[in-house]
């Protein structure tokens, strides 16, 4: 078989819609996909580690890689600012390996500008109310916090339409069960095909 480009996913959502949740599932399902671990100027949650959740940096640290041209993507999201190494992801790709991007919307729409033909999936929440009760039973953020992420929802979710694919997350079983299935289905396709078993089918022809 002949080695082909990877594929690159991304995966946007409102906050609070469970992109983490689902991202983390796909992850330890077996799927041969590699995570994109951004680079983050907030501070960490008590659960997460540096260098696998995310790169925490200082914001100093942060505009000087935006500064020398290192992110593929960048924003601002509440004051925090957010960058995906553009480096890491070429090498990535060549190399073969699939990879995933848990990204916003305005992070997904610089990223397609580069790479048009990565794979962009866009994870809805039940009903604003269920977004609401899951950004209230997270216990990580001031009720003025809460407010600005449901309003920014609505901003996300404006942009659905830039997509290829919309899982709904009303059951994590079900909404992974969907990921797993496009994630496979890209695999298939033709032009991949044709590549990777490029010797198989001439000697078939």
């Amino acid at each position: 078989m002949i080695a082909t480009p990877g594929n690159l996913y991304i995966v946007s959502a409102p906050s609070g819609a469970g992109k983490t949740s689902l991202v983390k599932a796909l992850l330890q399902s077996g799927v041969d996909l590699s995570l994109s671990v951004s680079y983050t100027t907030r501070p960490a949650r008590p659960e997460e580690v540096d260098g696998r959740d995310y790169h925490f940096v200082s914001r100093e640290g942060f505009e000087q890689r935006l500064k020398q041209g290192e992110f593929l993507e960048s924003a601002q999201v509440y004051g925090n600012f957010y960058g995906t190494s553009k480096k890491w992801i070429n090498e990535a790709l060549d190399a073969g390996r699939d990879i995933l991007l848990e990204i916003d919307s305005q992070g997904a729409r610089q990223v397609r500008e580069v790479f048009p033909a990565s794979v962009a999936i866009f994870v809805l929440p039940p009903s604003l109310e269920v977004l609401e009760a899951r950004l209230r039973n997270r216990a990580q953020d001031s009720l003025e916090v809460i407010s600005q992420r449901l309003a920014s929802a609505r901003g996300e979710i404006s942009h659905v339409g830039d997509y290829d694919y919309v899982i709904l997350n009303d059951r994590l079983d079900r909404a992974l069960e969907d990921l797993k299935c496009i994630v496979q289905a890209e695999r298939l396709r033709v032009e991949k095909q044709l590549v990777r078993h490029h010797s198989l089918l001439a000697q078939l022809g």
